[in-house]
């Protein structure tokens, strides 16, 4: 009985259903940091969209959004973004502890989690790292600089979904036929 709780707890499953429970407490936490803080936050898209803080090229200047209203357009779309996330994760989650409950592989577990995973690393990857870090030459500034967390959060996407796309049990089939 041991052994197969062990087996269970310790199961490629369990894993994946951890990581998605990381990421969706992580993203559920985010967006709920991004209500409750808003100005604070809605300040940072601001300066990312305005450029106000980087080297001002004349170059790439002509890029920058200025407009508040657009800002806080922009800033509503990356919260409802980051809650469809969560709810994509949280999803997932609630589905691999049925699949490990249940002792068997649940499909909707593995893609509602990808599904959410996917989403997190366009909002980084693309959203942060390349259209703020980028376009918008977020790099360059020394007060708004979101990057290196942009990174990160693109990293553990990054293995979440990795790990959610890999199948041990089929790959076991496929050699043992």
């Amino acid at each position: 009985m041991i052994m197969r709780i062990l087996d269970k707890l310790s199961s490629f499953r369990m894993a994946r259903t951890v990581l998605a429970a990381v990421a969706f407490i992580y993203m559920t936490l985010v967006v709920f940091n991004n209500i409750t803080d808003f100005s604070t936050n809605r300040a940072f898209v601001e300066h990312v969209l305005s450029m106000d803080t980087t080297f001002k090229s004349p170059n790439t200047m002509w890029r920058a959004i200025t407009s508040q209203s657009w800002a806080l357009v922009a800033y509503v779309a990356i919260i409802a973004w980051e809650a469809l996330t969560a709810i994509a994760l949280g999803i997932g989650f609630v589905a691999g502890i049925r699949s490990v409950a249940a002792d068997r592989d649940i499909a909707t577990a593995r893609r509602v989690s990808v599904l959410g995973w996917l989403m997190m690393v366009l909002l980084f990857g693309v959203g942060f790292i390349g259209i703020g870090g980028e376009w918008f030459e977020m790099w360059q500034s020394q007060d708004w600089n979101g990057l290196q967390p942009a990174v990160y959060n693109f990293i553990i996407a990054s293995v979440g979904l990795i790990v959610g796309l890999l199948d041990p049990d089929r790959a076991r089939q496929t050699t043992s036929t």
